[in-house]
C-alpha cells in the first residue's frame, strides 16, 4: 500500500527518503502531512529548542536549606528540596 518517497527538505534543501514503514507509523496515529525536515535537520530543531532550564533560588518550606527550582516561587506557596520533596511523595 505504502511506497518509499522522495521528499525535500525545508530547512536544508537536501531530499530524503520517507519510507513505507514510517508513512505507515503517520496513519497508524493520525498523521496528515509528510514530514517537513530530514532526520538530521528534525535533531538538531530538537536539540536547539531544549535548552538550559532556568533555575531560580528558593528556600526549603521543611528544612530550611537553600535550593534551585525549575520555576518561579510565589509566596503563596511552599517551596521543598529535591530531598524533601522526595520524602513527602513517599508518604
Amino acid at each position: 500500500m505504502f511506497e518509499d518517497k522522495t521528499l525535500v527538505c525545508k530547512d536544508c534543501g537536501k531530499e530524503f527518503i520517507w519510507t513505507a514503514g514510517e508513512q505507515e507509523f503517520y496513519a497508524e496515529h493520525g498523521f496528515e502531512n509528510e514530514p517537513k525536515r530530514c532526520k538530521d535537520c528534525r535533531a538538531a530543531m530538537k536539540n536547539s529548542t531544549r535548552g538550559e532550564r532556568q533555575m531560580y533560588d528558593a528556600v526549603c518550606a521543611s528544612c530550611g536549606k537553600a535550593c534551585k527550582v525549575p520555576f518561579q516561587p510565589r509566596e503563596d506557596r511552599p517551596v521543598y528540596c529535591s530531598e524533601c520533596f522526595a520524602k513527602m511523595r513517599q508518604n
